[in-house]
């Protein structure tokens, strides 16, 4: 089943998501490569798609996984969880529709 995975970054965390990023990614890369991944992204914190400093005001992504624990436990292991840039994330199941 698809669970979507919303964080809401910690204030300020621009440079710690930019030093994790790459662990980030590497992640989100593996679950792509066994489609896996309906999609990924973060929010940025202004109107733009390059916030420049303003940075990201959190993260979304769309993923499969076999249960709810196993969505969770991922996303609880998750780089910008383990180094702080995450303050909240919530997983819920997801059904896509469209399109």
């Amino acid at each position: 089943m698809w669970y979507a995975i919303v964080a809401e970054d910690t204030p300020n965390s621009l440079e710690k998501r930019l030093a994790a990023r790459p662990e980030h990614l590497a992640r989100l890369n593996a679950l792509q490569n066994t489609g896996r991944l309906l999609l990924a992204g973060p929010f940025p914190a202004i109107d733009s798609s390059d916030p420049g400093a303003a940075g990201f005001s959190g993260s979304l992504i769309v993923a499969e996984f076999a249960n709810l624990e196993e969505a969770q436990n991922w996303a609880s292991d998750d780089p910008f969880v383990v180094t702080g840039v995450y303050a909240n994330v919530t997983v819920k199941p997801f059904r896509k529709t469209l399109p």
